[in-house]
């Protein structure tokens, strides 16, 4: 690429626009995420947020849900979450 990038569209970095929860209980970026040339600082700006620990709660309790982890191993998690929402 050559020159400046543009300034990042409107939706850069809201969680719900640019990952949102689909049908089948996963997050997934749409089509036209996929395109855009933000993508990846877009994301990551999404998921670093107060939004990305909800991100990390529907992980860990995927992770439950299927034997991964046990429910000692969530609680902490959830608790770790949960102290860090607070600060925020």
């Amino acid at each position: 690429m050559t020159g400046s990038k543009k300034s990042p569209p409107e939706c850069f970095g809201d969680l719900d626009t640019v990952f949102p929860l689909g049908k089948d209980g996963l997050r997934n970026s749409p089509e036209p995420c996929l395109a855009c040339p933000y993508k990846v600082e877009c994301l990551r700006s999404a998921v670093q947020g107060r939004d990305g620990l909800k991100v990390r709660e529907e992980q860990i309790d995927r992770a439950y849900e299927s034997g991964m982890i046990g429910f000692f191993e969530r609680w902490s998690k959830k608790k770790a979450i949960d102290r860090r929402k607070k600060s925020q």
